[in-house]
């Protein structure tokens, strides 16, 4: 309960912070400036790639050496296809990305606050606020920087084919998750799920007030890749241990190290297809890392499904 308790506490201090901190720069920096961005992007995606490099290992009894190797065999398949899948049809891929992502983000979060009730003790919220509170987590950080008007110059930072994936409807998805989000903070504040409340509004500021790869990079590397790692631990031996001998942030460590080697080979994988790539290896790098990272999560959400539906029951 303390590592989850902890593992909250920073991700919403470190959005506040980004917040604040987006805030002042958007009066020193010119907006047409976003290389600070591009590098916040890399780091918190080299952040972030870890937590998702653990599947193998709460998913599959490590005792059969056959299905572990089918296993892997079909994870690798998988990303690997989702990135020709992606390089080739850019903007449908996108889109597919997108809402992969904002169910995957919403329903993670929900089953992180589910587990830490659980922990505690605590009376979990209802079906309907968890349902809402998981669609308009996981829309706000992905829908609204895309659909923003600073959008056009992050996107053609990445890939320029990809400003217009909304099809105009920009504006359209812009109110939807809005009016997702003003039912959402009703239904929570009947419900008197006050915590909930403090994530779903910082979620929104950090979705209209900092610019469009922060926002991302920020939820991802210090919001849903930290929380997810908390929910890690509860399913590996080594951090189990710890945790029962109080020691969460010995825990958290155990369940970041193993995924180590998958942010390295995330990184060559990206630079060899980079330097095969037509074009400077600077326009490159980022767009190659995303869809890496992006295929990657194909199958990682397919195997996290199972741990989620578990945590939501």
């Amino acid at each position: 309960m303390k590592l989850f308790t902890r593992t909250r506490n920073f991700s919403s201090i470190a959005v506040g912070v980004v917040i604040l901190l987006s805030l002042v720069f958007a009066q020193l920096i010119d907006e047409t400036e976003i290389s600070w961005q591009v590098v916040i992007a890399l780091l918190a995606l080299a952040v972030g790639i870890p937590h998702g490099a653990l599947d193998h290992l709460v998913t599959l009894p490590r005792t059969s050496i056959k299905r572990m190797s089918l296993f892997i065999l079909v994870y690798v398949f998988i990303a690997v296809l989702s990135v020709f899948a992606i390089l080739q049809w850019n903007v449908y891929g996108f889109i597919g990305v997108v809402v992969m992502s904002a169910f995957h983000f919403g329903i993670g979060d929900t089953a992180f606050i589910n587990e830490l009730e659980h922990a505690r003790g605590s009376v979990r919220a209802n079906r309907l606020a968890q349902v809402l509170y998981a669609v308009t987590a996981g829309s706000l950080p992905v829908v609204i920087p895309l659909t923003n008007k600073e959008s056009t110059s992050a996107l053609a930072a990445v890939n320029d084919e990809l400003i217009n994936w909304h099809g105009g409807l920009d504006q359209e998805l812009t109110n939807l998750v809005t009016g997702l989000y003003l039912i959402t903070v009703l239904i929570l504040a009947a419900n008197r799920r006050w915590r909930d409340l403090i994530d779903i509004n910082l979620l929104l500021l950090l979705a209209f007030f900092t610019p469009p790869l922060v926002a991302f990079a920020a939820y991802f590397g210090t919001w849903h890749a930290m929380r997810h790692t908390a929910r890690l631990t509860l399913n590996l031996k080594n951090s189990q241990d710890s945790l029962r001998i109080n020691q969460p942030a010995k825990a958290f460590r155990q369940a970041v190290l193993p995924g180590v080697p998958a942010l390295v080979g995330t990184l060559i994988v990206s630079l060899g297809i980079a330097l095969f790539t037509p074009g400077k290896l600077s326009d490159e790098y980022l767009w190659l890392s995303l869809v890496v990272v992006w295929a990657l999560t194909v199958p990682h959400m397919i195997v996290t499904a199972r741990l989620d539906k578990a945590a939501l029951r």
